[in-house]
Protein backbone atom coordinates (compact mmCIF):
# COMPACT_ATOMS: atom_id res chain seq x y z
CA UNK A 1 0.00 0.00 0.00
CA UNK A 2 1.25 3.10 -1.12
CA UNK A 3 2.69 5.10 1.71
CA UNK A 4 1.84 9.07 0.25
CA UNK A 5 -0.64 10.81 -1.65
CA UNK A 6 1.61 11.00 -4.40
CA UNK A 7 2.54 7.42 -4.42
CA UNK A 8 -1.15 6.48 -4.51
CA UNK A 9 -1.79 8.79 -7.50
CA UNK A 10 0.82 7.33 -8.99
CA UNK A 11 -0.77 3.61 -8.69
CA UNK A 12 -4.07 5.12 -10.09
CA UNK A 13 -2.39 6.47 -13.22
CA UNK A 14 -0.34 3.15 -13.42
CA UNK A 15 -3.54 1.09 -13.43
CA UNK A 16 -5.07 3.01 -15.91
CA UNK A 17 -2.20 3.59 -18.13
CA UNK A 18 -1.69 -0.61 -18.20
CA UNK A 19 -5.54 -1.00 -19.05
CA UNK A 20 -5.24 1.52 -22.34
CA UNK A 21 -2.13 0.08 -23.39
CA UNK A 22 -3.50 -3.80 -23.26
CA UNK A 23 -6.26 -1.99 -25.20
CA UNK A 24 -4.20 -1.17 -27.96
CA UNK A 25 -1.80 -4.28 -27.73
CA UNK A 26 -4.44 -6.42 -28.21
CA UNK A 27 -5.84 -4.29 -31.11
CA UNK A 28 -2.40 -4.74 -32.60
CA UNK A 29 -2.21 -8.18 -32.41
CA UNK A 30 -5.43 -8.88 -33.65
CA UNK A 31 -4.41 -6.87 -36.81
CA UNK A 32 -1.25 -8.84 -37.44
CA UNK A 33 -2.99 -11.83 -36.97
CA UNK A 34 -5.94 -10.71 -39.83
CA UNK A 35 -2.66 -9.94 -42.00
CA UNK A 36 -1.09 -13.32 -41.57
CA UNK A 37 -4.31 -14.99 -42.25
CA UNK A 38 -4.80 -13.60 -45.87
CA UNK A 39 -3.74 -14.97 -48.78
CA UNK A 40 -4.72 -11.99 -51.49
CA UNK A 41 -1.83 -10.25 -52.38
CA UNK A 42 -4.09 -6.76 -53.14
CA UNK A 43 -6.04 -7.69 -49.17
CA UNK A 44 -2.31 -7.85 -47.71
CA UNK A 45 -1.31 -4.85 -49.13
CA UNK A 46 -4.54 -2.88 -47.94
CA UNK A 47 -4.27 -4.51 -44.26
CA UNK A 48 0.07 -3.82 -44.22
CA UNK A 49 -0.44 -0.48 -44.87
CA UNK A 50 -3.13 -0.25 -41.78
CA UNK A 51 -0.62 -2.41 -39.52
CA UNK A 52 2.47 -0.63 -40.07
CA UNK A 53 0.52 2.83 -39.36
CA UNK A 54 -0.56 1.24 -36.16
CA UNK A 55 2.54 0.13 -35.28
CA UNK A 56 4.21 3.10 -35.86
CA UNK A 57 1.58 5.21 -33.91
CA UNK A 58 2.40 2.74 -31.04
CA UNK A 59 5.84 2.67 -31.54
CA UNK A 60 5.65 6.96 -30.67
CA UNK A 61 3.38 6.44 -27.94
CA UNK A 62 5.97 4.06 -26.06
CA UNK A 63 3.32 1.55 -25.78
CA UNK A 64 5.89 -0.89 -27.54
CA UNK A 65 9.52 0.05 -28.42
CA UNK A 66 10.29 1.19 -31.41
CA UNK A 67 12.80 -1.84 -32.75
CA UNK A 68 9.40 -4.05 -32.03
CA UNK A 69 7.71 -1.99 -34.47
CA UNK A 70 10.70 -1.93 -37.09
CA UNK A 71 11.47 -5.82 -37.26
CA UNK A 72 6.92 -6.55 -37.20
CA UNK A 73 6.80 -4.08 -39.88
CA UNK A 74 9.76 -5.85 -41.68
CA UNK A 75 8.68 -9.55 -41.15
CA UNK A 76 4.78 -8.73 -42.78
CA UNK A 77 6.23 -6.92 -45.35
CA UNK A 78 8.19 -10.24 -46.44
CA UNK A 79 4.97 -12.04 -46.00
CA UNK A 80 3.21 -9.95 -48.13
CA UNK A 81 5.95 -9.70 -50.93
CA UNK A 82 5.23 -13.38 -50.65
CA UNK A 83 2.41 -13.39 -51.56
CA UNK A 84 0.81 -14.23 -54.92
Amino acid sequence: MPQHKSAAKRVRQDSERRERNRVHRGAMRAMIRKLRGTTDKEEGQALLSQVKHTLDRLASKGIIHKNKAANSKSKLEKYVNGLE
